[in-house]
């Protein structure tokens, strides 16, 4: 039996309920910009998914775990139903969620991701938990130090900071928020997708960067035999942190979807 975890969150705004989920490595926080205009219409819900932010450790990560963790806070929120967004890894919690309790999902919108397997080196996940794992902190002075032996391994600056987020004090010290050896054990069953016999019927936007490789044409049919309502687009310009590369053109695409279908 899956233990459901009380999940940290922030809300802004009123209206029909939007819960909005960050990816791999992310916390609340990272939706921030554009909760802010989406507040305008709806009541945004930002959970820190389970051992990411200020949300409870666990053992298990996958994602039927989470999507229990996401129905007991709608359930706290007193929310029957909610439209529910996911990026990259939040993105397959939103797709769990989706197609095993489709009553609770009013639409779906998912961020740069598809309902498939993409192993565990192939986008650098492995290398980038090793690095993490490998920050001897018991050395470090600052944040400085703890970039700089990210550097060996990690070479995007963008990226950097983003695993930086993670930093946090510990007593005169420092180290991750983040419980990085449980992510490296899960690492196999976040990079792939449970299997499920059940379609989600109700309205779906799969919105991708189009200079991304995580969302490409021949997974279309992997994604519509699950979600077989879902409409795909791409946003110029953007790779798979979309959202926050094309801020204005992820905004325009998304607003526009929504107000046809929620």
């Amino acid at each position: 039996m899956t233990e459901i975890l009380r999940l940290n969150k922030t809300e802004r705004g009123d209206g029909p309920p939007l819960l909005i989920l960050h990816g791999l490595y992310g916390s609340s926080a990272n939706w921030s910009r554009h909760a802010r205009w989406l507040a305008e219409r709806y009541r945004v819900i930002l959970p820190d998914l389970r051992n990411h932010g200020r949300s409870p450790h666990h053992p298990r990560m996958d994602y039927p775990a989470m999507a229990a963790d996401l129905i007991q806070l709608l359930d706290d929120c007193d929310c029957p139903q909610a439209v529910v967004m996911g990026h990259s890894m939040g993105g397959k919690a939103a797709m769990a969620m989706a197609l095993a309790h489709p009553e609770r999902v009013r639409a779906l919108v998912v961020a740069d991701i598809a309902p498939v397997n993409y192993g565990t080196a192939d986008h650098g996940h492995d290398d980038i938990l090793d690095a993490m794992a490998g920050v001897d902190f018991g050395r470090v002075a600052g944040r400085e130090d703890v970039d700089a032996a990210l550097a060996r391994v990690v070479t995007t600056p963008m990226v950097r900071q983003f695993l930086l987020t993670n930093l946090q004090r510990e007593g005169d010290g420092w180290g991750w928020r983040l419980p990085v050896a449980t992510l490296q054990q899960a690492l196999p069953l976040l990079m792939d997708f449970p299997a499920y016999d059940d379609q989600y019927r109700g309205p779906s936007l799969f919105i991708h960067g189009q200079r991304s490789d995580y969302v490409q044409a021949e997974q279309a049919p992997a994604i519509r035999r699950l979600f077989p309502q879902a409409e795909i687009t791409g946003v110029p310009g953007a790779g798979h942190w979309l959202h926050v590369e094309q801020p204005e053109r992820f905004a325009e695409a998304l607003g526009d979807w929504l107000s046809h279908h929620t």
